[in-house]
């Protein structure tokens, strides 16, 4: 009974004030998006681009793995999915932006619910499993029907004629487009950071410290954790309406089910417990191969970067990079204080 009380009333804890911490994240995504498209050449800022949106879907990764102890590698699925409604909804009906990419985030957020299903008996490496099985799926089921691209019939498909998909009104030069990832992006955070200060995180934690307890002061297990899901499916299939925004045509060839593998491990070294850890995988996997072609080496080269990171990480560093850059930050506070 007394750990059901404690359970109980860490669940119904007030939420903490807003301090400095959360002030300046939004503060320095204002700059970037205001100064980089200033200063960056034009291929630079495509780059950006894709990192602002691949940080959305790391995000959707770190929080399955941060909230309940999830590993899910069928992110990459969920944004071709997105990408795809999002495709064929611009195509089809002519639809604002918006409307095309939430449409797309949600569907991929009615699929991470099936996903949810086999989360509710099995995790870990079981989990992973099933969800890479199903982005191995989802790859051999785009490469039959590929993505619309203008045609007509239910699919959209064309062999010769093809048309882009159009940009919002707001943003469509390449300079805007980057600002408007940006936004969104940054509203993706706000989501998670809203969803994690309220009853839905204080349920999360409590079921990743143990299902039992969680059920024991009354949380429904189930729902919860279809929640988590659903949400980060939501993310990812929203960044793969941005994704689709940006190159304004997608291939099958974008989305094979190992980039799942490569992003979730990603998302690990840049620190799955801060909200800058999905920034610093996203700037690992769009910047650095990109950084490696512009000094004449191949961009391959960088899985060998990933792999010794990935083993600094799971050795050295459970946190991640934003881990240690956070423990470094607090060092040198700590020490300007004694001064």
């Amino acid at each position: 009974m007394a750990l059901a009380s404690q359970l109980s009333d860490a669940q119904e804890a007030p939420a903490r004030k807003p301090s400095l911490r959360m002030i300046w994240p939004p503060l320095v995504l204002i700059v970037i998006a205001i100064v980089l498209p200033m200063v960056a050449a034009a291929l630079w800022l495509k780059v950006m681009t894709s990192v602002a949106i691949y940080a959305l879907t790391a995000a959707s990764i770190a929080l399955l793995y941060r909230k309940l102890g999830q590993v899910s590698l069928a992110q990459v699925a969920f944004m071709g999915c997105g990408g795809w409604v999002a495709l064929r909804l611009a195509h089809g009906t002519g639809l604002p932006f918006e409307i095309n990419i939430l449409a797309g985030g949600v569907f991929a957020a009615v699929v991470g619910m099936i996903f949810a299903y086999p989360a509710l008996r099995m995790r870990g490496l079981y989990l992973a499993l099933v969800t890479l099985m199903a982005a191995g799926g989802f790859g051999i089921l785009i490469n039959v029907i590929q993505f619309p691209n203008g045609g007509d019939g239910v699919l959209g498909f064309a062999v010769k004629s093809v048309s882009y998909m159009p940009r919002p009104w707001i943003a469509q030069s390449d300079e805007a487009y980057f600002r408007y990832c940006v936004a969104v992006t940054f509203l993706g955070f706000l989501l998670i950071h809203l969803h994690e200060r309220g009853k839905p995180g204080r349920a999360w934690s409590l079921i990743r410290k143990s299902e039992a307890a969680a059920m024991a002061v009354g949380i429904n297990v189930t729902a919860y954790k279809i929640w988590g899901f659903a949400l980060s499916g939501f993310l990812a299939g929203v960044a793969g309406g941005l994704l689709a925004g940006n190159l304004q045509l997608l291939d099958a060839r974008s989305f094979p089910a190992a980039e799942s593998v490569m992003i979730c491990a990603l998302t690990i070294v840049g620190g799955a417990w801060n909200w800058y850890g999905a920034v610093i995988a996203a700037l690992l996997y769009r910047f650095v191969p990109a950084l490696l072609n512009d000094l004449g080496v191949s961009g391959d080269a960088a899985f060998i970067i990933f792999g010794a990171a990935l083993i600094h990480a799971l050795m050295t560093a459970p946190r991640g990079i934003a881990g240690q850059l956070a423990d470094l930050a607090g060092r040198f506070g700590r020490k300007e204080g004694e001064r």
